[in-house]
């Protein structure tokens, strides 16, 4: 049973009788930001570094493989908007919800929006094909890590498949990184929030008509 819920929190009004402030709702715990702000510093320190700085690449590319692992548990058993269940969607629902977005009336979610639940999944499942790959890459050109027992002495042509998968799942991430980033800045602006600072604080403001 899930036992967390969002939390709502009440601004008083000011001495003088003025106007109360609107009402925040805690959405993101703190092991949600501080998994998607160190994902993002691992994944581009990761992008940036490859065969130039091979031990800080593979060290950046561990602590994703990490982090994922966590995402997938917190998942099924973090509080209600990191949950799964709570923002996978049908296609059907996402393709509403972006032609929503394209009509400039798209319905505010506290939580993830049906678009931005599946770019969501999409990122994380990017990621893990790159870690995966990279991973292999790594047993069968530097016969190290976890499955290099396995792969040492692979033959060239399935190096080189190895090789462009991790590199085509890698610069796929950094596009759907440029949409995603793309997609924050479109609802910060149709629904007059900052989502950047929601997700460094945890805090979203409420409005009547919000999907909770």
């Amino acid at each position: 049973m899930n036992t967390s819920i969002t939390r709502f929190d009440d601004d008083t009004t000011d001495s003088q009788g003025g106007q109360a402030q609107q009402k925040q709702a805690t959405v993101w715990d703190p092991l949600v930001r501080i998994f998607h702000w160190s994902l993002v510093s691992a994944f581009f320190i990761a992008y940036f570094t490859e065969d130039d700085l091979l031990d800080l690449h593979v060290y950046a590319g561990y602590l994703i493989g990490g982090l994922l692992v966590f995402r997938l548990i917190w998942g099924f058993v973090g509080n209600h908007h990191a949950r799964f269940a709570d923002f996978v969607k049908r296609p059907s629902e996402v393709w509403g919800y972006v032609k929503s977005i394209v009509a400039q009336h798209p319905r505010r979610y506290l939580g993830h929006n049906p678009a931005g639940g599946a770019m969501a999944i999409a990122l994380l499942l990017s990621l893990v094909l790159v870690t995966i790959s990279g991973i292999a890459l790594y047993g069968i050109e530097e016969s190290a890590g976890p499955l290099a027992t396995s792969l040492s002495g692979t033959g060239e042509f399935w190096e080189d498949v190895v090789e462009e998968t991790h590199e085509f799942f890698a610069n796929a991430t950094l596009a759907l990184v440029f949409f995603h980033v793309l997609g924050v800045l479109i609802a910060s602006l149709q629904h007059k929030e900052n989502l950047v600072k929601s997700m460094v604080n945890g805090r979203k403001p409420i409005d009547e008509g919000d999907v909770a």
